[in-house]
């Protein structure tokens, strides 16, 4: 019975976390140089990854921000970010998880969060290279980095928030 209840908790846990990574990466949306848009979605990818499961991190993330690539039109990409933020959501659990046997929290959300971004720079310089040119695609490497620095930012004060709401029993 308790398994049950775990895996109930898990999933409500990712379809929530999907819903709210789809919200921050629509209701803010500034055009890059260079197709894309720089979102807020990553601060929730980030929280997924340091408060779920990994199969559910990578679920919210990827599923989130691919429906809010297709509902924006940018359906080109939503393949691309499927992965890109799925794979970004399993850097920050695995990361966070690894290094916090090692580290404090604090300095094992801000280290997996600046690998989990820099993945995702990555990842998007890639898929823009094969679709646009090396060239082309490198000017969206800094827009891609401060909406990942951004991320990072938003979603370190947050989970200190939760932090401190769970700990007083809110």
């Amino acid at each position: 019975m308790n398994h049950s209840i775990n895996s109930v908790q898990r999933l409500v846990m990712a379809a929530l976390f999907a819903a709210l990574t789809c919200i921050a990466t629509l209701i803010i949306r500034i055009p890059s140089p260079f197709q894309g848009y720089l979102n807020l979605g990553d601060c929730v990818v980030l929280l997924s990854g340091w408060v779920c499961s990994p199969i559910s991190a990578f679920l919210a993330a990827a599923v989130g921000s691919a429906l809010a690539d297709l509902i924006s039109g940018y359906a080109l990409y939503a393949p691309a970010t499927f992965l890109i933020k799925g794979v970004l959501a399993l850097v920050a659990c695995f990361g966070f998880r690894f290094l916090s046997r090692r580290f404090g929290e604090t300095v094992s959300e801000i280290l997996s969060g600046l690998l989990a971004e820099f993945w995702m720079v990555f990842g998007y310089l890639l898929f823009e290279t094969v679709l646009f040119g090396l060239i082309p695609s490198s000017v969206n490497i800094l827009p891609n980095a401060l909406q990942g620095a951004v991320g990072l930012g938003l979603a370190f004060l947050l989970i200190r928030v939760l932090r401190i709401a769970k700990s007083s029993g809110s």
